[in-house]
């Protein structure tokens, strides 16, 4: 930390005002801050503690002690300035040789926010629980009017006030609703968070498991373990962030040219073209999203493409030819098909149509080299999960 030009890298405070009693300096309190995260003692209060009891804290920081609120008050706005500290990290173990191994691995996480789910709303949200109180409402005005012809006049009335009562608290939640429906309209995302209002409803794995929070994303050096690149998104998928944190891996290092291994997840034709046209050699699995291997039939994988004479060879030995070329999802495709489809013994097992048809991407030998690197190297993706998902297990714990 001594090392490092904290006026260079944004930090408040660097120089002392001519006036008044001095602050912190930042180097101290950024000693604190990083601290506190390798012995996981992260909150504000706790680190106030450390610095009055523990003897190593007392020596770090030069038996300076500065109360909680002045360590989230910096904590909270030097934010961009403790990120580029990381990037001088990155850069410090790039120079001295412990990176640069030309390969990195790249994974999201989810982490919860501080918003619960309840404070996040969405249009189909909103509607859902207006109706489920427009239900409530009804079940209090039938049940008033029950009352009103059953019961005794003392009882009645009791009963009654209390019905009007969550009656009008009903409606006060409608009409909240209502307003936050109308904000809605100009949210860009159609979500708006109340605590932390970041932070986006995001689904996980698991039925009904989703959370509301940030999609942290890494790219970490496949020799040392080191994270070279990170990003926090409010994406709920990793769908577009493979070409992003790929470049920012390669800049990092500072590479002519970079492997990047991640899993099916990140597998985009547009994002690994992108990664090719910026010298970046991605392996990212192609997920199969037909369903056709558990009923036993024929999928794309059993054809197979002769790129001399631009054919596929079916599993019953026909040639499928080229036909037409179109764009689909600002990607061009080739059709390729046969007309004797009709009269093969295995029809049953290849389509329900009159003829199998294949599409091919025209950059897809992309994604044939990826398939063959990792036949070559079975561990490729074994060595991705020990590799990019151990940091994320530490964050957690």
């Amino acid at each position: 930390m001594d090392a490092l030009d904290l006026f260079d890298l944004g930090f408040d405070r660097t120089d002392p005002a001519n006036t008044g009693r001095p602050g912190y300096h930042p180097c101290v309190l950024l000693k604190l801050f990083i601290y506190g995260y390798l012995n996981r003692v992260p909150s504000s209060r706790r680190l106030e503690r450390e610095a009055n009891r523990n003897v190593e804290v007392m020596w770090l920081m030069g038996r300076l002690a500065p109360d909680h609120k002045t360590i989230a008050d910096f904590r909270r706005h030097n934010a961009i300035a403790i990120k580029k500290t990381c990037a001088q990290f990155v850069e410090l173990c790039r120079r001295i040789g412990v990176l640069g191994g030309g390969c990195v691995a790249i994974d999201g996480s989810k982490f919860k926010a501080v918003n619960n789910r309840d404070r996040n709303f969405t249009p189909r949200k909103i509607a859902l629980r207006i109706s489920h109180l427009e239900q409530s409402a009804t079940r209090y005005l039938e049940e008033m009017a029950r009352i009103d012809r059953q019961e005794k006049q003392e009882i009645r009335i009791d009963k009654v006030t209390h019905l009007k009562a969550k009656l009008k608290r009903v409606r006060a939640e409608v009409s909240r609703l209502s307003g936050i429906a109308e904000q809605l309209k100009d949210a860009p995302d159609g979500q708006i968070s109340l605590t932390d209002p970041d932070a986006r409803s995001m689904a996980t794995r698991g039925k009904g498991t989703g959370l509301v929070g940030y999609n942290v994303q890494t790219a970490v050096d496949t020799e040392t373990h080191l994270i070279v690149a990170h990003e926090v998104t409010t994406v709920g998928n990793d769908r577009t962030q493979l070409a992003p944190m790929a470049k920012a891996a390669k800049a990092a290092l500072k590479l002519d040219k970079l492997d990047a291994i991640a899993d099916r997840g990140y597998f985009s034709g547009a994002q690994l073209l992108a990664c090719d046209e910026a010298q970046i050699t991605t392996t990212v699995p192609r997920p199969e999203t037909s369903g056709n291997r558990k009923k036993g039939m024929f999928v794309k994988a059993d054809f197979t493409y002769d790129c001399e004479v631009d054919v596929y060879n079916c599993p019953a030995g026909k040639q499928l030819t080229y036909r037409y070329a179109r764009e689909e999802g600002g990607l061009m495709h080739r059709r390729y098909w046969q007309n004797e489809c009709q009269h093969c013994p295995l029809k049953s097992r290849c389509t329900t149509g009159k003829e199998r048809r294949i599409a091919r991407w025209e950059h897809e030998h992309l994604i044939d080299d990826a398939n063959a690197r990792m036949e070559r190297d079975p561990n490729l993706m074994r060595a991705r999960r020990c590799t990019v998902e151990h940091p994320f297990g530490t964050l957690k714990a």
